[in-house]
């Protein structure tokens, strides 16, 4: 059974429902055990993550789910997921800590594949939990904010461009100084808080680039933004400029940089540079 995008949006919708009045809440803010991804979850990430499941189950899925919370799991029949090998790929509450202090910027990430590499990745959904505005994609369609088709930026470095800068903890310094060059050739900078978010913020062209350089960056944030970047004609790469491809795991982890298409040559460059020096 190949999953709808109709359906992958009334999961997202259905998260909404039930999250969003739980914003800025302490309630949901306690910390319960460390999810598969690594991170402690909270009670909002695992009420987020059985609304998805819930959906699943309703409507009879067949599939392996991988999910920042429990991992992996099959949903429905396990040989008929397997034989049809549709995969869900899902973070139920991306920015958790803004989440929980009433920050505005989080989101549910879903991921849709047919096979166990990112290339397979057909269907995507990330939506906004604080607006409700929902950011989709389908592979080889386009991508859209709501029912509006978007595309990344047309700016180049000399313009005035905005971007996200997500370092690991371990150098800090030493990186900021290191990459010191680059920041000074952007416009802004942004630390949100959703990496989901932010992929779409890119594709709708209210950014330009993400520089995302901590190892720890979990497959399951980025899924879904990296098909609707790649449809809004943007593009997201490796440290070393080449392509991102990799298995659909729980335990795939990775930097990368994202960006529009004026900037590619332009951040390749400089990082090949900075692998070199």
């Amino acid at each position: 059974m190949d999953l709808d995008i109709n359906f992958l949006k009334q999961i997202a919708i259905n998260v909404f429902d039930i999250v969003n009045p739980l914003l800025g809440t302490k309630e949901v803010a306690k910390k319960t055990k460390r999810g598969a991804g690594g991170d402690l979850s909270m009670e909002i990430d695992l009420i987020a993550e059985k609304v998805i499941i819930d959906s699943l189950e309703k409507a009879d899925a067949n599939l392996l789910l991988i999910s920042e919370e429990l991992g992996e799991k099959y949903i429905g029949d396990t040989e008929k997921a397997k034989n049809n090998q549709n995969i869900l790929i899902v973070d139920p509450l991306d920015g958790s800590n803004n989440a929980v202090r009433g920050i505005p910027y989080c989101s549910v990430s879903i991921a849709y594949a047919i096979g166990n590499r990112i290339i397979d990745i057909s269907k995507a959904v990330v939506l906004n939990l604080n607006t409700k505005d929902i950011y989709w994609a389908e592979k080889g369609k386009g991508a859209y904010f709501n029912d509006k088709k978007i595309h990344v930026s047309d700016l180049d470095i000399s313009q005035k461009c905005f971007f996200e800068l997500n370092l690991p903890m371990k150098n800090l310094m030493k990186n900021l100084q290191k990459l010191s060059p680059l920041i000074r050739r952007f416009y802004r900078i942004r630390i949100l808080g959703s990496s989901a978010l932010t992929l779409c913020q890119i594709a709708r062209g209210s950014m330009e680039a993400f520089i995302n350089l901590r190892p720890s960056n979990r497959l399951v944030d980025v899924a879904a933004g990296m098909l609707i970047l790649k449809e809004a004609g943007g593009k997201i790469f490796s440290l070393d400029g080449t392509e991102i491809e990799k298995e659909l795991s729980i335990r795939v982890k990775f930097p990368f940089i994202a960006c529009n298409t004026k900037l590619e040559p332009f951040l390749k460059e400089e990082f090949i540079k900075k692998r070199n020096q």
